[in-house]
């Protein structure tokens, strides 16, 4: 792959970091392009059922959770949002707390910034 660019499937290429497809965290092994300190993208495939049970607690970053099927309910540390047409979102900044549960199988893009350790 050249080192400015980068073509892949969410599918195949989300299995190597629990569905983050860039961030700071990606080998440049795998794609320069894909690795980044300005954000992080992940392709999230939850069946109906699967959840988050404990709460991801003082992250530092902006978040932004978007809908591509199913129903994904979003539980923030200032209330609950239940995204439920496909290109419903919700974005959320430093210092709230949050956790998830997939309602339906779901398919979601997340996208957190900035990629920090």
């Amino acid at each position: 792959m050249a080192d400015t660019w980068y073509k892949g499937n969410a599918n195949d290429d989300a299995d190597q970091h629990r569905g983050w497809l860039l961030g700071h965290f990606i080998d440049p092994a795998n794609g320069v392009a894909r690795q980044t300190d300005a954000l992080e993208v992940k392709w999230g495939i939850h069946p109906a059922g699967q959840q988050r049970p404990e709460w991801v607690g003082d992250d530092q970053r902006t978040a932004l959770l978007l809908l591509v099927s199913g129903r994904f309910r979003l539980d923030l540390s200032v209330g609950s949002v239940t995204l439920e047409k496909q290109g419903d979102y919700v974005v959320w900044g430093p210092g709230i707390d949050h956790s998830w549960q997939a309602e339906e199988d779901s398919v979601v893009v997340t996208v957190r910034w900035p990629s920090i350790p």
